[in-house]
């Protein structure tokens, strides 16, 4: 066997591998996507749309509490990163 010969089955063996793959990734996105029709058809998605936009509106109103107390947050913080200081130098 030359080498001219060998070189030419290592280059369809790498194409032939190469193929395999690619199709096996081709086969694996279309059953994906087959499943999330599946799913979605049969409504056992967890995400539901009206629930989040249920959900929504709840987190301005905790932004806007915590935006009267700024002073009162940053001192908590201060406090905390004193706490976790004093603990880390103490061990």
């Amino acid at each position: 066997m030359t080498i001219s010969e060998m070189l030419g089955q290592s280059g369809l063996l790498t194409l032939l591998g190469l193929g395999v793959v690619f199709a096996f990734i081709i086969i694996l996105i279309f059953c994906m996507k087959l499943l999330q029709v599946l799913v979605h058809a049969l409504k056992l998605d967890k995400n539901d749309p009206k629930a989040t936009v249920k959900k929504a509106p709840a987190a301005p109103a905790a932004t806007a509490v915590s935006a009267a107390k700024p002073a009162a947050d940053a001192k908590a913080i201060v406090a905390a990163i004193a706490a976790a200081i004093r603990e880390k130098e103490s061990v």
